[in-house]
């Protein structure tokens, strides 16, 4: 920073200081959270089943899979998601996705950049219906994936992938409604994309059943790509998922 910005930049933080994402308390530095909402916050890592990246509690082995993976093994090639689903990480997308808190992007693709898949070549934001767009103003995938791109210096392209037809709520159906709610509903924009043999990873803010991003995934799968990855800001796990 230049010399001649440093005093104007003491009067912004001293009128608009650093607030936690949580909270909304004062913290030391933007995209910061206080001491007690980091506490509450649970950061997901192995061990962690090889299909899904469903956390273990206790360490059974790198090639160990969850019994939903072994009774169906998943089309995705990993939920890689920053942090459980709780009262501050739920706080933090609903900020971000109704608030208008768009910077919060920067502050979950932070926390997600650790867990981006080394082979990465492509970000791909699950997209919005366009009416949808049209009424919230932004897709927070989107501004997700494009706060990645910077961290992580990993191409994404928000207009590949288009969400073709609106979809009712799926909260409150069961597994086989879900599906049947997003069949059809995903398409890969340029059937000419290249997306042959690249590994692609997928970006959402909250997974929750998996209906929508599954069929992401499959739309992108036949489209070319080598394998798709998810990587999000938090993870409803089997536990929580009732009380959401």
């Amino acid at each position: 920073m230049s010399p001649w910005l440093i005093p104007l930049r003491f009067v912004a933080d001293f009128a608009l200081p650093p607030r936690c994402p949580g909270c909304g308390g004062v913290t030391g530095d933007d995209h910061q959270f206080c001491a007690e909402c980091w506490g509450k916050l649970r950061f997901l890592a192995p061990p962690w089943c090889a299909g899904c990246n469903g956390p273990f509690a206790y360490d059974r082995g790198d090639d160990a899979f969850c019994a939903r993976c072994l009774a169906d093994l998943p089309d995705h090639a990993g939920i890689h998601a920053a942090v459980a689903y709780g009262e501050v990480a739920r706080t933090v997308a609903l900020r971000l996705k109704y608030g208008g808190r768009t910077a919060l992007a920067e502050t979950v693709g932070r926390q997600m950049a650790r867990l981006m898949p080394a082979d990465a070549a492509l970000l791909i934001p699950v997209p919005l219906h366009r009416w949808r767009l049209w009424s919230r103003g932004f897709n927070q995938a989107a501004l997700i994936a494009h706060a990645l791109t910077i961290a992580c210096d990993v191409p994404n392209d928000p207009l590949l992938l288009r969400r073709v037809r609106a979809t009712p709520p799926l909260r409150g159906m069961g597994a086989k409604a879900r599906a049947r709610a997003v069949a059809g509903v995903f398409r890969v924009v340029d059937p000419h994309a290249c997306l042959r043999d690249k590994t692609v990873v997928l970006i959402d803010d909250i997974y929750t059943s998996g209906a929508t991003t599954d069929a992401c995934v499959r739309v992108l799968l036949r489209a070319g790509a080598a394998k798709v990855s998810i990587l999000c800001w938090a993870r409803v796990l089997d536990d929580a998922r009732d009380a959401r």
